[in-house]
């Protein structure tokens, strides 16, 4: 069961040591991913693992805020098909950022660190797309660096009671 503690324990790691991610906890990652509610339990999402040193460099590189894959020996590109999904209306943001979500709590439940890494400028996604072969009619969402952390942060919680309505604005 998650806890509240594991909730507030998740914080953005961007530095890592050099360690690699097991394939096991790659698998328990993607496990969780795939635990996510989505629209109409669709499940629209497709994951990309990468582990090669060159790709993640190049990533790296090209994307503003991806600087720390340069250390990171994983990355989890989340991905959506429009396919899968025929709704009238399109969840894909959703049902990805929840398994985004669901891999950055697996992460530390796993002793790992990671960072959420948007993909939000048509620049973004032309980069992921090339980089990553991801087909035209596949969405990337964003990009998830992950490993073992080289830093440490303390929980905290953000609660900011004036963001809190009750029954109306």
């Amino acid at each position: 069961m998650v806890e509240l503690d594991a909730i507030l324990a998740r914080r953005s790691i961007r530095k890592y040591t050099p360690e690699p991610v097991t394939d096991e906890d790659i698998k328990k990652l993607l496990e969780a991913a795939m635990a996510a509610p989505t629209g109409g339990n669709r499940k629209p999402w497709h994951f990309i693992i990468i582990k090669e040193r060159e790709t993640l460099d190049r990533i790296a590189v090209r994307h503003p805020y991806g600087k720390m894959l340069t250390e990171a020996p994983l990355c989890i590109a989340v991905c959506g098909d429009p396919s899968l999904t025929p709704l009238p209306r399109n969840f894909i943001p959703q049902d990805c950022s929840a398994a985004t979500m669901n891999i950055l709590h697996a992460a530390v439940a796993l002793g790992l660190g990671a960072v959420w890494i948007g993909l939000a400028l048509d620049e973004h996604y032309d980069m992921a797309r090339s980089l990553l072969g991801i087909p035209e009619d596949i969405v990337p969402h964003n990009l998830i660096a992950i490993g073992h952390p080289a830093e440490q942060k303390e929980p905290r919680t953000q609660y900011d009671e004036t963001r809190v309505h009750s029954e109306k604005w």
